[in-house]
């Protein structure tokens, strides 16, 4: 019988979501860069090199990759042979992990958990309770699989149960032109297949924690018809267009990864999660010998990446926004913002529109300024904020037609697609929709020089901020005659992916 200490438990949990916080994996470092070396459309390379660029400051940093610090994931493998030291819950031990790594002080991570799902959605504070989900197996050790998974990606998981002679390959590849650009890609997709629903759901997520082959894969070919169906999937995704972060390219997908299980003869059960261009994740064994240690990427992992020309971009003075001068800037142009911004996600979005119903005036005046939809991490050290990358703007499009007209607010910004709905009411009001890309949100938070909450601070990462920006950079996604990179970009490069 091997006996784990509940503290070697704790602390490595605890340490891997620390490590996972800074760190990508290596195999995904090298899909990321293979795919960025490959893309040959300039909005997404440029997409690509930014998460690339801050997938390395942030290792350096040793800050979060992204805002979105995520959802605690931890799956176990606890052998038979092997006991913990405790007598208490292994939801409690787990949970005590993730408030330690969540209120480290050199690192704190943004709090994303709510207690109530449905009613009362307060902020639990310190991101527990985590998902845990363990399995007795043989041998005397336990194994584990920890991961962050973030809101964008987890959003767009879907479910089905497909008749038994349809095709699970077409089923994902239809889904994921649905799906848009919010689970932030080039990502990987996890499959599930078979069991009932909550196999299927729980084998898609599991995937995403295994090693990324895609590479070795192509240039081997397939062994099985399950890797014939991975292969399959990936060339028919990547020819969809849809590009780094929606706005047109070869590469949308850097793996597939497919899990399967015995399933009833009349049914089967389909599972699609996506995972990000914040791939996190991190696999440890404890046999009782002490807590587990975990070795940084080599910083040769990342390629060398050219800075971007920032002489030629055009640069906007936020303080003289109006709709005169926006009218000008074209779908598909890239800007560096400086001046005076404000920070809103969905709970200010709601509380505003509330507001706006009842005729009460606003705690800001948003006529002829910019929003942008963010949480940020909280500052360390001599940082003015923490890591503040962009959250997808498709959840606020449900406001704008009460929010705009209102307020006379003319930017906003975000990540991902608008609605149809959502580009008539811009269109309607004179406004723009620019996109920060997402993934990147150390280096976003570089361009910030000072900030400070100006309305709700009982919300949290939610709270209005009132940021200073200097050199922002940011692409306009929908312009003022409703034009949307997000149509015409996948839309040109649909198609012309060819596998290597």
């Amino acid at each position: 019988m091997t006996l784990i200490r509940e503290d070697d438990l704790r602390r490595s949990i605890s340490d891997a979501l620390q490590f996972i916080s800074y760190y990508h994996p290596p195999d995904f470092i090298a899909h990321m860069a293979d795919a960025w070396r490959r893309e040959q459309s300039a909005p997404a390379k440029s997409a690509m090199a930014q998460i690339l660029r801050n997938s390395r400051m942030a290792a350096l940093g040793r800050r979060p990759i992204c805002q979105d610090t995520g959802v605690a994931n931890v799956f176990l493998k606890v052998g038979m042979g092997a006991r913990i030291d405790s007598a208490r819950s292994l939801q409690a031990i787990v949970d005590d992990a993730v408030r330690d790594a969540w209120h480290a002080d050199d690192n704190p991570l943004r709090a994303s958990m709510v207690f109530d799902p449905v009613f009362d959605r307060r902020n639990t504070g310190d991101n527990s309770p985590a998902i845990v989900h363990a399995r007795l197996v043989e041998g005397n050790t336990i194994a584990a699989d920890v991961s962050a998974k973030g809101g964008g990606s987890e959003n767009k998981a879907k479910f089905v149960v497909l008749d038994p002679g349809e095709s699970v390959a077409d089923w994902v590849v239809r889904t994921v032109e649905t799906l848009g650009a919010g689970w932030c890609p080039p990502g990987i997709l996890g499959i599930g297949a078979g069991g009932g629903a909550e196999t299927a759901m729980l084998l898609a997520k599991e995937a995403l924690n295994e090693p990324l082959d895609m590479g070795d894969l192509l240039a081997r070919g397939p062994a099985t018809r399950a890797e014939e169906m991975r292969i399959d999937i990936y060339e028919r995704v990547n020819a969809l267009g849809i590009g780094a972060q929606g706005l047109g390219g070869l590469v949308s997908v850097l793996d597939v990864k497919l899990n399967t299980f015995p399933a009833h003869a009349a049914s089967l059960p389909v599972a699609l999660i996506p995972n990000c261009a914040a791939t996190r994740h991190v696999h440890f064994t404890l046999d009782g010998s002490g807590p587990a240690h975990f070795d940084p990427p080599d910083l040769a992992a990342w390629p060398d990446i050219p800075d971007d020309p920032a002489a030629a971009l055009r640069r906007v003075d936020l303080q003289t926004l109006s709709a005169e001068s926006v009218r000008d800037w074209k779908v598909g142009e890239t800007l560096l913002l400086s001046g005076t911004l404000y920070t809103g996600r969905d709970a200010a979005h709601r509380r505003m529109t509330e507001m706006i119903a009842r005729n009460e005036p606003l705690p800001v005046d948003l006529r002829d300024k910019a929003i942008y939809y963010v949480g940020p991490v909280d500052a360390v050290r001599d940082e003015v904020i923490g890591p503040a990358g962009p959250t997808t703007a498709t959840r606020m499009d449900r406001y704008l037609s009460a929010l705009l007209p209102a307020t006379g607010l003319r930017v906003m910004i975000g990540k991902a697609e608008r609605g149809p709905d959502a580009i008539d009411a811009i269109r309607e009001a004179g406004a723009v929709y620019l996109i920060a890309v997402g993934g990147a949100a150390y280096l976003v938070s570089r361009s910030i020089r000072a900030a400070r909450v100006v309305a709700w601070p009982d919300l949290g990462m939610e709270a209005i901020h009132e940021f200073e920006v200097r050199d922002m950079p940011v692409m306009v996604a929908v312009d003022t005659t409703g034009a949307s990179a997000h149509e015409a970009g996948p839309a040109l490069w649909r198609g012309m992916f060819r596998a290597r």
